[in-house]
């Protein structure tokens, strides 16, 4: 396994005062939830609550959060209106989960891998491994295939915090990533000084990556630097828009580290136990809804997003196979070492299965990426 190393903390990075004394005192795991329930909100009261995204205000990904609470307050008619501040706002995006178990966020948006030091079970409900499904078929095993329950089961029962959440949002693929120079064989990751983090940074690790912790809208200016050789993609908007296309001119498309993804929204579980049922329907729903209007938006922006990007002289490189089966046997290695935990097992299993059962219609009765690239080519050249 690469050495791992970490980039010192930022100026700026935590918060002082009231909130830092009240987060000092949840424990890593959260193991302290509170059991004194929270009132019944009245059906004529109006609800107003504060979450935190993951994301910098002008990111893509904090639009979407921003979305999704105006569509919870639209569909309640404004009964429960939900005001979204970005990264940082009030705690680090790493703190955002114990800051709502503890009531000083009502929320928080990101993904279930920012929870990994917690358990790393959450990775799995965050990107998972690459089992032949797409972020749709995961989104699936969520919602028909037990994963809710497994979610329920590690946050309440597990890590026993005040928390409550839904997964939605199906994400692109990831790219292998932004880098320096070409990747054309898997030894030519050896040794990389690659930004990434969760089971994704597990895997490069595995690679022969050395993995750097940097804040994500810190890692062009690292690289400029030289302190980081490459870092995982986002999505061709954030990542034109937090300037990688002018540090790193190879843009490595195609991979197995996140090929599914979906978003997590959070919510403080007393206060939103204590909702009336048609308010927490519509946290759930919008939840629903989000996901669609979001994918079909994503649709149309990032193509143009990835325009620009090949504007900026940089190369956009289809991933060898090599590389790509690599990442397959390295992802055995992984499981294998994580799956000693019972629970991290217990959800790969679930998983699997999910997968071997549905996996083989759609392998059957869909064209792959070969044949729908010919029927491109036969109508557009």
């Amino acid at each position: 396994m690469a050495k791992r190393t970490t980039a010192a903390p930022t100026k700026g990075s935590t918060k002082i005062g009231r909130r830092r004394f009240l987060l000092a005192g949840l424990s890593a795991g959260l193991g302290g939830a509170a059991t004194i329930a929270m009132p019944q909100v009245s059906r004529a009261q109006t609800v107003s609550w504060r979450i935190q995204s993951a994301w910098p205000a002008k990111d893509v990904f904090h639009e979407f959060a921003v979305d999704y609470a105006k569509r919870v307050t639209e569909m309640a008619s404004g009964r429960l209106r939900i005001d979204v501040v970005a990264a940082g706002s009030v705690v680090p995006p790493l703190q955002m989960a114990d800051a709502t178990h503890a009531g000083i966020l009502d929320g928080c948006h990101g993904t279930a891998s920012l929870w990994y030091k917690k358990h790393k079970a959450y990775a799995l409900f965050g990107a998972p491994p690459s089992f032949g499904w797409n972020s749709h078929g995961f989104l699936a095993w969520f919602y028909y295939g037990g994963g809710e329950t497994l979610y329920r089961e590690l946050t309440n029962e597990i890590v026993r915090a005040n928390l409550t959440g839904f997964l939605y949002g199906p994400m692109p693929t990831q790219a292998l990533g932004w880098f320096k120079k070409e990747i054309k064989e898997p030894s030519d990751l050896k040794g990389v000084r690659y930004r990434g983090t969760a089971l994704a940074g597990e895997l490069f690790a595995s690679l022969g990556a050395t993995i750097i912790n940097v804040p994500a809208n810190q890692v062009a200016p690292f690289m400029e630097r030289g302190m980081v050789d490459a870092t995982d993609g986002s999505n061709v908007a954030i990542d034109l828009q937090s300037g990688l296309p002018e540090v790193a001119k190879f843009y490595m498309l195609g991979s197995h580290h996140r090929q599914a993804e979906a978003f997590e929204i959070v919510f403080n579980k007393q206060k939103h136990d204590a909702l009336p049922a048609e308010l927490k329907a519509i946290t759930r729903h919008a939840a629903f809804s989000a996901s669609s209007d979001q994918l079909w938006s994503a649709h149309s922006r990032y193509p143009k997003e990835f325009d620009e990007i090949k504007k900026r002289g940089v190369s956009a490189v289809r991933t060898s196979p090599g590389v790509i089966e690599a990442q397959l046997k390295a992802w055995d290695g992984v499981i294998a070492e994580l799956s000693k935990d019972s629970f991290f097992a217990k959800v790969i299993a679930s998983q699997k299965a999910w997968v071997k059962r549905t996996q083989p219609f759609f392998q059957a009765n869909n064209l792959d990426t070969d044949d729908l690239a010919a029927a491109y080519k036969h109508f557009f050249g």
